[in-house]
């Protein structure tokens, strides 16, 4: 736009006038040439102007258009995190998840229920796990106003219980169609599958009033009630033996299987009494259904009973399973006295099988650095108890007692203690002699005649995905505190958060990369809000070069520029 002087009676007028330059060989520089005269701006015809670029800025994209319009009179007005949310959104629809809520979510007759608003909160509690865990109260919140999701600009705790209630109902063939998806996209081999529980706690003062369970656990109907299951009364946040060291406080038991490559394939919720050595033949028969190959159950010391071992070798399946070193099983005192020479597997292992069964073979694993380790804690207790007995013999009866039961509390000092006839307190040096040759090992039992042993110690010593998995889902996913009070959404609390690991395991697969750095990442990418008087439009920042790398990793594309686009009323 060119704008011109001329002088009158009345004074100096100006006129307007469309121009661009053009260049000049003569003159040896750009001229303005006039295009269109608009004439004097005081007699302007401003309808006629907006008609004019209204009609220009059809040729250009919505966002240019905008920007172009617009730009001197522009103003921020609010800017969110946008990457972490649009990654996991890629990948939540790359999995089909939105389908499967679609499906899942349909009534066998009658009319189709429109699933998206389900769907949509759904993936937003689940991001919200992901990204930056909170309440369900505090995660409408942050939906509505922290963060962007595309089609869902805001929602409320309603809507969110809504959806948790759905979740439960839906559950088991959610889980089965997320993990056809899953075992599609990563081509997932499930030859081994790892299974191990965990507990969290609830702050209360009083456990769940027990209701009538059936043998896996779940609440039973008042119709179904009377059939002999009243043994199995329990209620859901109850006491029970905690791995949080909280047996103080109610809680419930939760167990997770994963692949050899940390995949969740499923999870499950218990009252918080249930005993482990139940629950994996609860777990092997709901994976009967599910299209897998054949399974080798890996499991730790918790689940080796022989009635488990059983249960475990009928059909195409096997197991290995950690065996306690210190147990009073005649398979395992003879295992650990035979003789034979360690093969070196890695760096830091050494392997030796002994074969003294006809169904199982048993490998013994040494580790020497954890030998050292062992050694050195072991001298320190010796140390600490030597302290604590010193002069001990100059007591009375009744001192020396009460020193016993001191004792007799930290089970590291009792196991070397031994008391003589006379009531004299002693370090039990056989039993310090035999500690030592324990000294970084542990004992595994396999029921597959297929496996070498290199497999099997190696297959075991993958059991820690499944605890790193617990740590990440109570760390960094936050399962507790659970702020829920009712059971079904206590369980689809539980469900959300494997929904959340799922994400964040196939991220890190992809990626090489632990998801806190991928979170700090993404999060650096934000949404910008602008405002002026053609509307409002929200503009993502540039991608920087990290960004572009991990989006490439996982063939993510880059985002629009321009997201939302809201032109003002004309």
């Amino acid at each position: 736009m060119k704008t011109t002087k001329r002088e009158n009676k009345s004074g100096t007028v100006r006129y307007l006038h469309l121009a661009h330059n053009e260049w000049d060989p003569v003159k040896g520089r750009a001229v303005p040439k006039v295009l269109f005269t608009f004439g004097r701006e005081d007699d302007l015809d401003r309808e006629a102007v907006r008609r004019l670029v209204a009609s220009l800025s059809r040729l250009l994209e919505p966002g240019e258009a905008l920007a172009a319009t617009a730009a001197s009179d522009l103003e921020f007005t609010s800017s969110v995190p946008f990457g972490g949310t649009y990654v996991l959104d890629h990948l939540w629809r790359r999995l089909k998840v939105d389908q499967i809520v679609g499906r899942v979510g349909q009534p066998k007759r009658g009319r189709r229920r429109n699933m998206t608003t389900t769907e949509r909160v759904l993936f937003g509690l689940v991001a919200n796990r992901a990204l930056a865990p909170s309440s369900k109260l505090a995660a409408a919140d942050w939906i509505t106003h922290d963060v962007h999701i595309d089609a869902l600009p805001g929602t409320d705790d309603d809507a969110c219980y809504r959806a948790m209630d759905w979740l439960h109902e839906a559950k088991d063939d959610l889980e089965k169609q997320v993990f056809d998806e899953v075992a599609n996209l990563l081509n997932l081999d499930v030859d081994l599958l790892f299974f191990d529980t965990t507990s969290t706690y609830f702050e209360l003062e009083q456990p769940d009033e027990p209701v009538a369970r059936d043998e896996h656990g779940d609440r039973m109907l008042d119709s179904e009630a009377g059939n002999g299951q009243e043994d199995n009364a329990a209620g859901f946040r109850t006491y029970g033996k905690s791995k949080d060291s909280r047996d103080n406080l109610p809680q419930i038991v939760i167990g997770m299987a994963v692949t050899r490559d940390g995949i969740p394939v499923r999870c499950w919720c218990w009252p918080g009494n249930a005993s482990d050595q139940r629950l994996i033949r609860q777990v092997k028969d709901d994976m009967r259904d599910w299209t897998l190959s054949k399974i080798v159950w890996v499991t730790d010391r918790g689940f080796s009973s022989a009635e488990n071992r059983r249960y475990l070798r009928q059909g195409d399946h096997s197991y290995i399973i950690g065996e306690k070193l210190r147990s009073d099983s005649a398979e395992v005192k003879a295992a650990l006295s035979r003789q034979g020479r360690y093969t070196e597997i890695t760096g830091n292992m050494r392997i030796k099988e002994i074969r003294i069964s006809d169904t199982d073979r048993f490998v013994i694993c040494h580790n020497p650095e954890a030998a050292e380790r062992d050694a050195h804690m072991r001298a320190q207790l010796v140390a600490q108890l030597t302290d604590l007995i010193d002069g001990s013999d100059a007591l009375s009866e009744f001192k020396r007692g009460e020193l016993r039961e001191k004792i007799a509390a930290k089970p590291g000092l009792n196991r070397y203690l031994r008391a003589t006839p006379a009531g004299k307190l002693r370090i039990d040096t056989a039993r310090v002699k035999a500690e030592e040759n324990l000294d970084g090992k542990y004992l595994l039992r396999c029921s597959d005649p297929h496996l070498s042993a290199e497999d099997i110690a190696l297959g075991y010593k993958q059991l820690l995905e499944v605890e790193r998995g617990w740590r990440d889902m109570k760390q960094i996913i936050d399962l507790r505190p659970v702020y829920h009070r009712l059971e079904e959404r206590i369980r689809a609390h539980v469900v959300l958060c494997w929904l959340a690991l799922l994400l964040i395991r196939i991220i890190e697969t992809a990626t090489g990369s632990t998801w806190p750095t991928c979170r700090r990442e993404l999060d650096r990418l934000h949404l910008g809000a602008f405002t002026g008087p053609a509307g409002l439009f929200r503009q993502v920042t540039a991608l920087t070069k990290p960004q572009q790398d991990l989006l490439a990793k996982l063939a993510v594309p880059a985002p629009k520029q321009v997201i939302d686009l809201r032109p003002s009323a004309r």
